[in-house]
C-alpha cells in the first residue's frame, strides 16, 4: 500500500517575503508580478513548465499571499488538468521566527490516483525525492538573495 502524504519543513534564513518570492517561481515559474497579471485566486488554472519533466496545469485551491498557497496537480499524469481521481493536493504554508521563516509542505492523495499500485508508489516515491531537493534549492537561493540585500 502507498503512503498517502509527504511533509517536510525547512526553517530558511530569510524574510518571509522573500520565502514567497521563491514559493511562487517555485510553483509557477514566474515571478510574483507575472502570477499578478494572470489574475491567479482560487479556482484558477495555471500552466508550470517544469522543464525537465514537462508541463503540469495546477489548479488553485487556496492563496494566501505571503502565508498560504495549495493547489492541486497531476503529476504522474503530465499535460492532464488536474481532476480530484488523478492528482495529489499540495498544501505550502509559511510561518515568521524570528528573523528566519519556517516553511512547510503537505502532499496528499497519492493513495487515491486511479492509477496501478507502481505508478502510485512511483509518484510518492519521486515527489518525495523531489521535496527534498525543492526544498534544499529554495533555500539556498532565498538566503542567498537575502544576503545581497
Amino acid at each position: 500500500m502507498v503512503s498517502d502524504r509527504i511533509e517536510r519543513e525547512i526553517v530558511i534564513a530569510a524574510t518571509q517575503d522573500r520565502v514567497w518570492a521563491e514559493v511562487i517561481e517555485f510553483a509557477f515559474g514566474v515571478g510574483e508580478a507575472e502570477l499578478a497579471k494572470h489574475g491567479v485566486r482560487k479556482g484558477s488554472v495555471f500552466v508550470a513548465d517544469y522543464r525537465i519533466h514537462g508541463k503540469f496545469p495546477l489548479r488553485i485551491e487556496k492563496i494566501e499571499p505571503k502565508h498560504h498557497l495549495s493547489y492541486r496537480w497531476a503529476s504522474a499524469f503530465p499535460g492532464i488538468e488536474p481532476q480530484a481521481n488523478n492528482s495529489t493536493l499540495i498544501e505550502l504554508t509559511l510561518a515568521t521566527e524570528g528573523h528566519e521563516t519556517r516553511l512547510r509542505v503537505v502532499e496528499s492523495g497519492f493513495a487515491s490516483l486511479d492509477s496501478s499500485e507502481e505508478t502510485r508508489r512511483k509518484a510518492f516515491e519521486d515527489n518525495t525525492a523531489g521535496w527534498a531537493s525543492e526544498f534544499e534549492a529554495l533555500r539556498k537561493r532565498a538566503e542567498l538573495e537575502g544576503s545581497v540585500r
